[in-house]
């Protein structure tokens, strides 16, 4: 306990002793037991600081309140508006998914159909425009173009051998021209050979891995040659683009490469987008 003397100030002895008492006495207030929760009250306030309808104790009401708010707010995030047994609302948004669908193909159809008339989704079918004769021969011709082509059903087929039909062009012209559209048409595998034809700046190829040589830049993988029965063409995989590595001697099927040209001759470059499948090899557990 302080005391404030100004200079000169006389104490006697009698209030030196008093406040000598009343220092001790400070002295053990100070120095008295310390507080300690019992075992009850420390198991409570776990319980309670725990317990799940406890949240939220020892915040503010202000703080505790956001808290409850915030919880509440993600509940009725998370649960169904439509939470029946016989619910389809699933059904509903597929039914508007592919209407909205539907209406983007023909509004761009009808843009289309001012180049190619036979794009109008309005246009009735070409096969309904032809006499018996000429859809029996249609219809033969597509028979034999389906063995050839891969991953074209009859029936688009005929429809294409059709619009030709219709135009004027005589039937054996429009086999040739439909094979040709659709033999090099995207997604399909071409010939090495009609690589440098095709007008859009990626393409699919199959061949056989026939030499290669070392890189001459860091950042390529591998460089070499493949080669089918109708010519070779040179390749390069971009370490970047993250191909598995090929061997000379096996064949392999380059999907979406990109066409490069370099002093005249064309060659392809294995980008991101592209992909190596390689048929002649097994499965791991044969």
């Amino acid at each position: 306990m302080s005391t404030k003397r100004t200079i000169g100030q006389v104490v006697s002895v009698e209030e030196l002793v008093i406040e000598h008492e009343d220092e001790e006495r400070f002295e053990v207030v100070e120095d008295g037991p310390e507080l300690r929760p019992s075992v009850e009250q420390t198991i409570q306030g776990k319980v309670d600081t725990n317990h799940p309808d406890g949240i939220g104790r020892g915040l503010t009401l202000a703080a505790e309140e956001r808290l409850v708010a915030r919880e509440q707010e993600i509940k009725r995030t998370r649960e169904r508006y439509d939470r029946s047994q016989d619910s389809n609302r699933e059904a509903q948004c597929r039914t508007a998914a592919e209407r909205v669908s539907i209406k983007r193909r023909c509004d761009f159809q009808k843009r289309a159909a001012v180049v190619n008339p036979w794009c109008n989704p309005d246009r009735q079918d070409p096969r309904e425009e032809l006499s018996q004769e000429q859809l029996a021969a249609v219809n033969q011709q597509s028979m034999r173009l389906e063995e050839k082509l891969d991953g074209w059903s009859r029936a688009a087929i005929s429809r294409r051998l059709a619009e030709r039909v219709v135009d004027g062009t005589s039937l054996m012209g429009a086999v040739v021209g439909v094979y040709e559209e659709l033999r090099t048409a995207p997604g399909q595998v071409i010939p090495i050979a009609d690589v440098g034809e095709v007008v859009r700046q990626e393409v699919s190829i199959m061949g056989t891995i026939t030499q290669l040589w070392q890189p001459s830049h860091h950042r390529i993988s591998q460089v070499g040659l493949l080669e089918d029965e109708t010519g070779r063409v040179k390749f390069t995989a971009w370490r970047k683009s993250g191909v598995p590595m090929v061997h000379e001697g096996e064949t392999v099927e380059f999907r979406s490469v990109a066409k490069n040209w370099y002093n005249g001759r064309i060659s392809v470059a294995l980008t991101g987008w592209s992909t190596i499948h390689f048929p002649e090899r097994g499965h791991w557990w044969e």
